[in-house]
């Protein structure tokens, strides 16, 4: 039994249409030597497709300091770079708040770095160093990418990635839970997010959902009972019951920008 996040419903995927093929993920930086970041991975499917845009930036003249979790200048330039790199938080006010610590996060996941949320030399190096946009596998279309491995969510448009935001995807760890909606009811599962090409075909527009594993805000379905959501807790890990959780602050950006209107397709995969 898969895992509903919220509500009920079947998981059958949608049949991939045009998945990207041979593509080629380049790292966004040259790593300082204190890292080691995986190098060039590749990954072959077929047919043959076009490589992946990648976004030029400027290597920054005035290298990023660390300030692990201190708001404050230093915070507002790193905020600044990570908007430029393509990771997305709410506001580049100088505050280090969840979004950025969630931005934060990502750029590590994406970088090969410890997942720490914090700015240590070895994050604010590759910040500084970085030569390229943020860009996930999806070389095509207009879609959400969602990267198991790498547990990221990619906004691609027209092709070409707009914002990588961190999100945390299935456990995989069996479970068996109370129904939050039906006194004396079990939910039982395998807490998987299934790969493959969906569309979003529901939605709850405003506020906290509530569901049978507990509430989802602002859901956006895409598989049965599986959703994009905003959740209070995003680690590092995959720890959800299937769905694809990310910062309520996030979700409410998803929606405002309507970067994933009723129709769209969702990727989910593990190629990272």
């Amino acid at each position: 039994m898969l895992a509903s996040c919220g509500g009920t419903g079947g998981s059958a995927a949608v049949a991939a249409t045009r998945p990207p093929a041979t593509v080629e993920l380049t790292p966004l930086f040259d790593p300082p030597a204190t890292t080691a970041p995986p190098a060039t991975v590749a990954l072959t499917t077929t047919p043959a497709a076009p490589e992946v845009t990648r976004v030029p930036v400027e290597p920054l003249a005035e290298p990023l300091g660390a300030i692990g979790r201190e708001s404050g200048a230093g915070a507002q330039r790193v905020q600044e770079r990570l908007l430029e790199l393509g990771f997305w938080l709410q506001n580049p006010n100088g505050d280090y708040g969840v979004t950025t610590r969630q931005a934060v996060m990502a750029f590590q996941k994406y970088s090969g770095l410890p997942t720490t949320e914090s700015v240590d030399e070895a994050t604010a190096a590759a910040l500084s160093s970085a030569e390229f946009r943020v860009h996930g596998i999806s070389n095509d279309g207009t879609l959400i990418e969602v990267d198991k491995t790498r547990q990221l969510l990619f906004v691609i448009e027209d092709g070409v990635t707009s914002w990588a935001i961190n999100v945390s995807t299935g456990s995989g760890v069996p479970f068996r839970e109370r129904d939050k909606t039906e006194w004396g009811k079990w939910i039982w599962g395998d807490a998987q997010t299934p790969e493959g090409i969906f569309t979003i075909d529901r939605e709850y527009t405003k506020g906290w959902r509530p569901g049978d594993l507990g509430e989802i805000y602002r859901p956006k379905y895409f598989n049965g009972g599986i959703a994009l959501h905003g959740a209070y807790k995003i680690p590092a890990y995959p720890a959800s019951h299937g769905c694809v959780r990310m910062s309520t602050p996030a979700m409410d950006f998803i929606w405002s920008a309507d970067l994933a209107p009723r129709g769209t397709t969702v990727w989910v995969h593990s190629q990272g």
